[in-house]
């Protein structure tokens, strides 16, 4: 049955991303948005909603510590495992003139959550600051994405379709997600692997899965801007709303691996992927399989 489950969850997520992608992607060329801006926004906080739930959850049941734990694990592998995985299926280009400022937001977050966890606890107060991001991102998003509007070469289809298969396709990805966490986590401990381990590894990656599977359905459709905006909106989202958040609920106790250890993998590779962009203006195959060894040593050493 665990195994059942393991299947229906995958289905359901790569089903998701199929018709998010699609549902988004026409509701850009109907407003005449940029697909960036959708893939930052709709689909980017869209296939955050399990780590939102995850890390709500655990702050409601006295362990807020998870969330700390899952944000930075999820961030670590939108980056390195599904742009890896959506750069081997399918090159992806980088907008650079229209994201500079989004990858700018995700290094902003990332040395803010950084700075608040070096004294051993993420406050209210510091929880209040990173809504505040939050909504100077948006807002700063909206502007310019709507300057940069890209109708697309297809016309859009019938609104109430495209928003109901987007809400489907978020339904889809949080229930696919659902399974997969649950059924993986019970696979891994019939291993006898531990509690700590399923959170950093099985929890973060389960709960990134939405985020891959958009990605990748975005890469096979083409639509690189979509499958790249989706990991740049998601990181933010993760530390600005889901760490905002959960510490409104609870102040977060922060475990000194976390700033000492965690931290610089989570810094490394938002800063690597922001050289990439600038540098390569792209990830080319030979890269998305680069960026899955990094993946992989990631992984080994905190299972080590």
């Amino acid at each position: 049955m665990t195994y059942l489950l393991f299947l229906v969850g995958l289905v359901a997520l790569f089903a998701g991303g199929e018709l998010l992608v699609r549902g988004a992607s026409s509701i850009a060329r109907h407003y005449r948005l940029s697909p960036l801006l959708i893939g930052l926004t709709i689909v980017g906080f869209g296939t955050s909603a399990p780590e939102l739930m995850v890390s709500v959850q655990a702050a409601m049941d006295g362990q807020p510590a998870i969330a700390i734990g899952n944000v930075l694990g999820s961030n670590v592998a939108n980056i390195l495992l599904i742009l890896g995985v959506s750069a081997a299926i399918a090159p992806l280009l980088i907008p650079v003139k229209k994201i500079w400022r989004d990858l700018g937001f995700m290094l902003l977050a990332t040395t803010a959550i950084w700075l608040m966890l070096l004294d051993g606890i993420v406050t209210r107060p510091e929880g209040v600051m990173l809504m505040l991001g939050l909504v100077i991102f948006l807002a700063v998003a909206f502007v310019f994405g709507k300057a940069e509007e890209d109708s697309g070469a297809h016309p859009p289809m019938k609104m109430p379709l495209a928003i109901g298969l987007t809400l489907g396709g978020l339904i889809a990805l949080v229930i696919g997600a659902q399974f997969l966490v649950d059924s993986a986590s019970t696979i891994a401990r019939s291993f006898g692997v531990s509690e700590a381990m399923i959170g950093l590894t099985v929890v973060a990656v389960g709960t990134s899965l939405p985020e891959l599977a958009t990605s990748v359905v975005a890469a096979l459709r083409k639509q690189t801007e979509i499958a790249v905006g989706n990991v740049v909106g998601s990181n933010v989202f993760n530390i600005f709303s889901i760490l905002g958040i959960t510490s409104l609920i609870s102040p977060i106790p922060a475990d000194p691996r976390f700033a000492s250890i965690d931290m610089w993998w989570v810094a490394a590779t938002a800063v690597g992927l922001t050289i990439i962009a600038l540098v390569l203006r792209g990830l080319p195959r030979i890269a998305g399989f680069g960026l899955l060894a990094a993946y992989a040593a990631y992984v080994g050493l905190m299972l080590a």
